[in-house]
């Protein structure tokens, strides 16, 4: 599937080294102001070649709106936008033609589909979360006029954890880092795992606030659940976590459960979710990505004929993919936060009564 959604809904196109990359937004309501400037302002914070700590590869990332757009407002038809790839090297992987990379998804991918492109990984490439930036950038600018705000960073760099969380830090630091205090030893980390032809993994905190009570469809459209499967779309994620997460398990019930005065919830251990619906607290999660499988030393695979071969692999890689993940984490989390408020506008009677003056 290509597509994410129901009632805000988007599909993205293209491949790592294909002409372009892009997206069709659906669902976004006329009259929303969209601003291109904010929206090429997001793509600009994922793009890459920007530092040592991510590929060498150079894209403008420079977007252009195809529809759905005018004199500055959102028509209400699909908004359709697209990125043109200007520095692929497809040369760079001539050598893997036939040989699967281990840990990438080209086993998986040849064997589905029954054709090779080897070109950057092609669909399976990171380079597609460029068009999903593009369309959460859409989907701030729908929150923003409710309120809600989303924003992440990293927690987490090969097992050095944040002490403290600056977001505000996290959104000018070379790698989105929320303690300025563990930065350089997870710069270190990463620079360390590079200089070794290797990769680190680590993990990114994302949360929204502003986000009113009542989001959420159960039985089986939960916030939770939905959130956690847009987050594990992201590629190489592994796992994902809301408020607590697996710490829940290991405490009692008086511990975990929040307690609520009349002034509101004293601690936010539900990560804002509860039943699935949204609680007026921050909407929390925690998304841990595995070092980057292109890694530069030699490894056994196979070919697609299942000769055992070595591979030696080529190319401008991250060797740290976190880093640029937070950035598709927050646009993830506002995507699946615009669908939930169009959903929920149907949830009671007295809503539909005020549309149509009933």
């Amino acid at each position: 599937m290509n597509s994410f959604g129901i009632k805000f809904r988007f599909t993205t196109f293209g491949e790592s080294h294909g002409k372009a990359i892009g997206c069709v937004v659906d669902g976004v309501p006329a009259g929303l102001k969209i601003d291109e400037e904010f929206i090429q302002s997001e793509l600009d914070r994922r793009r890459p070649g920007k530092s040592k700590f991510a590929t060498a590869r150079k894209e403008s990332d420079k977007v252009e709106i195809l529809s759905g757009v005018f004199e500055g407002k959102a028509t209400g038809t699909p908004i359709a936008m697209v990125i043109f790839n200007k520095d692929q090297k497809s040369r760079d992987y001539s050598n893997i033609k036939d040989i699967f990379r281990p840990g990438h998804a080209d086993f998986t991918y040849y064997y589905k589909y029954g054709i090779r492109d080897y070109r950057g990984g092609g669909r399976s490439s990171a380079r597609e979360t460029a068009a999903r930036v593009a369309t959460g950038a859409v989907a701030k600018l729908f929150l923003k006029e409710f309120g809600i705000e989303v924003e992440a960073g990293v927690v987490e760099v090969a097992g050095i954890k944040a002490k403290k969380l600056d977001f505000k830090y996290a959104r000018e630091s070379e790698i989105f880092a929320l303690d300025p205090s563990v930065e350089e030893q997870q710069k270190e980390a990463i620079l360390g795992a590079k200089e070794a032809h290797d990769s680190v993994g680590g993990a990114v905190l994302v949360r929204a606030r502003g986000v009113p009570v009542g989001l959420g469809e159960p039985i089986y459209y939960k916030l939770d659940a939905v959130l956690a499967e847009a987050l594990m779309s992201i590629n190489a994620a592994k796992a994902v976590e809301i408020g607590n997460g697996c710490e829940a398990s290991r405490l009692l019930g008086s511990q975990n459960n929040d307690e609520i005065t009349a002034e509101g919830f004293v601690s936010n251990n539900a990560g804002g979710i509860l039943g699935g619906i949204s609680n007026g607290e921050e909407v929390i999660a925690k998304v841990y990505f595995k070092p980057t499988p292109s890694i530069f030393q030699k490894q056994r695979s196979i070919d697609i004929d299942g000769n055992e071969v070595e591979v030696e692999l080529k190319g401008r890689h991250d060797p740290f993919v976190a880093a640029r993940g937070s950035v598709v984490a927050e646009a993830m989390m506002a995507l699946v936060l615009a669908d939930m408020l169009l959903l929920n506008a149907t949830s009671k009677l007295e809503n539909l009564q005020k549309i149509y003056n009933a």
